[in-house]
């Protein structure tokens, strides 16, 4: 049949053939006017140079007309808009259909790990945190964006991509120089706290008699346990409910592992200095040698993962949870302990995502004026007494378009079009009204998103500043992320369940991460800057060296230090 159907449009004189084409680009013309016209109403483009884009990807998509293909990301708000709304868009304007797949972060990494393993096409791309980006330069498993761009995807790579608007590209660039991924969302994890609370001239006196200094936004850990305590066991309860001075979550479950991995230690100053990432040793305690090649993560080998820093964030994350936190979330999970600070009777949370953000702004909220204005502010989280100015502070998930080398050509490239287009210029602002998930400069610069900022809290102001570049994912020193953070979740339990102390959960976490990276090193599957691990010695040894690991201090408890949130937010300008 497909043979004859050839054979028949063949026969038809050139006249209709012209025709039947210009009825096609007159559809496909006439949805980027109604999708510009109705949705993306919003640019940093002109409504022109909005249609000219969306032309470019009519005609590039000539040669995949027709085609079906499947992609895959996490269930972020920012996915949900393009699987429901951009994946229809570029249909119409394209004639390619995607079928964009909203799973669990856990179920993407686990996805695309088969991928790796197997060589079997399962998603054509994938959104895939940066995370992994030290797993994929070492692997040769992923199509780097840059080699594309030159190579097989040169004709398909979009003239008005620039890449130079994206704020997250070192993050997703190896220590090769090479770019593996491309940037489709971002977001932070900052401190989150009631404004409307902290301003009360009473709390703020209360606080000042009993503590020596003011309230306001925390700079180190000892205000911020300051402030826990304050609102946990001195104000107790505020307009007749019981408040909390503190939020966190404690069930085990592989969400444990990210509140951790996600830089929990770097806050509290355990790697070295270095951005984005702490050199020679990390956020995750692992140390690297000969520029990428990881050596260890337990300190006898020069890694800091069981390291007093790391020992001292882990205390404080066990104690702050049992003491000042609401009784249930031991037993929750991120999900789950997610919405708990819009509920009203959280006074701060040391570890919030930005994510959050949309959901947090709802009208009718307790924590949401009549006007839609927050009740509460976002602010750079506070640090520990380990850490030093030039170190990172916390972390940045920077979920990222994935290309893997066992997928078909022609899918591949259909799937980067259709990945170009959800970052392009034509929808970008757009999608981040809705996600609040910023990639480009120019949107978090426009006057849109100055319009919106006074309804979020503080989050434009964060990424107008020079602040954003001290929060990062995780960077190139973790070897194969999938194999690694599967392994915190359940040593972390222990510390939080009281199964172990922390000083013992985190030996077992450190010697557990070094006996993967040992495998790695003797299988030799990883040709460019694998695991070369240090023989062990005494701890002591590494522990009076400069940087990470560092030696205990005598006092892990310095003067707490605040400040007035409006001084914060002016040095951001």
């Amino acid at each position: 049949m497909k043979n004859k159907k050839k054979i028949a449009l063949a026969a038809l004189p050139f006249a209709v053939m012209m025709h039947s084409a210009s009825v096609w680009a007159d559809a496909y013309s006439d949805a980027a006017k109604k999708w510009v016209s109705d949705e993306f109403t919003v640019s940093t483009l002109s409504k022109q140079e909005q249609l000219n884009e969306l032309s470019w990807y009519t005609d590039a998509a000539k040669r995949f007309r027709g085609m079906e293909i499947n992609v895959a990301s996490e269930t972020l708000t920012t996915h949900k808009y393009e699987s429901q709304v951009l994946a229809k868009a570029f249909e119409e304007i394209t004639g390619i259909k995607v079928n964009h797949d909203l799973i669990q972060e856990g179920d993407v990494v686990e996805k695309l790990q088969t991928q790796m393993q197997s060589g079997r096409n399962i998603y054509d791309a994938y959104v895939n945190d940066s995370d992994l980006i030290g797993t994929h330069f070492r692997y040769g498993k992923v199509v780097p964006i840059s080699t594309m761009m030159t190579g097989d995807g040169k004709d398909y790579t979009s003239p008005t991509l620039d890449l130079a608007d994206f704020i997250g590209l070192d993050f997703t660039t190896g220590p090769d120089g090479v770019l593996y991924q491309l940037p489709d969302q971002q977001f932070a994890n900052l401190y989150w706290f009631r404004a409307d609370w902290f301003a009360r001239d009473d709390l703020k006196k209360q606080f000042s008699d009993i503590y020596g200094y003011e309230l306001g936004v925390p700079v180190n850990w000892s205000a911020y346990e300051d402030i826990a305590e304050f609102f946990t066991d001195h104000v107790k309860m505020i307009d007749g409910e019981p408040v909390y001075g503190h939020m966190d979550y404690g069930k085990k479950d592989p969400s444990l592992g990210w509140r951790f991995t996600d830089a929990w230690f770097s806050m509290a100053g355990a790697g070295d200095k270095g951005i984005p990432n702490g050199l020679p040793v990390d956020e995750w305690g692992i140390r690297i040698e000969n520029g990428c090649s990881p050596v260890g993560s337990s300190v006898s080998r020069g890694g800091a993962t069981n390291g007093p820093a790391a020992v001292y964030a882990t205390t404080k994350y066990v104690d702050w949870l049992r003491q000042y936190a609401p009784p249930e979330a031991q037993g929750m999970t991120f999900s789950e302990s997610g919405p708990v600070p819009a509920q009203g009777s959280i006074a701060q949370q040391i570890f919030w995502y930005t994510a959050f953000t949309a959901d947090m702004t709802k009208q009718g909220l307790p924590v949401v004026n009549d006007d839609g204005t927050p009740k509460w502010r976002m602010a750079p989280s506070p640090v520990g007494p380990y850490w030093e100015e030039g170190m990172k502070k916390g972390y940045q998930d920077v979920g990222a378009w994935t290309f893997m080398n066992s997928t078909p050509e022609d899918r591949r490239l259909a799937a980067w079009l259709y990945a170009q287009f959800t970052t392009s210029k034509t929808v970008s602002l757009k999608k981040t009204l809705v996600g609040l998930t910023p990639i480009r400069e120019s949107d978090i610069n426009s006057p849109e998103m100055q319009a919106a900022a006074p309804k979020l809290g503080g989050l434009v102001e964060f990424y107008k500043g020079p602040a954003r570049k001290e929060w990062s994912p995780t960077g190139t020193n973790v070897p194969d992320y999938p194999k690694l953070a599967q392994l915190w979740w359940q040593y972390i339990s222990q510390a939080a369940s009281g199964e172990a102390t922390p000083q013992e959960a985190l030996k077992g976490l450190a010697a557990a991460q070094d006996k993967v990276m040992q495998r790695l090193e003797r299988a030799n599957v990883q040709k460019t800057c694998g695991p070369k691990l240090n023989e062990p010695r005494d701890e002591s040894y590494w522990l009076n060296q400069p940087g990470s690991p560092k030696a205990k201090l005598a006092n892990e408890k310095p003067q707490g230090v605040t400040v007035n949130y409006e001084d914060l937010i002016r040095s951001w300008e």
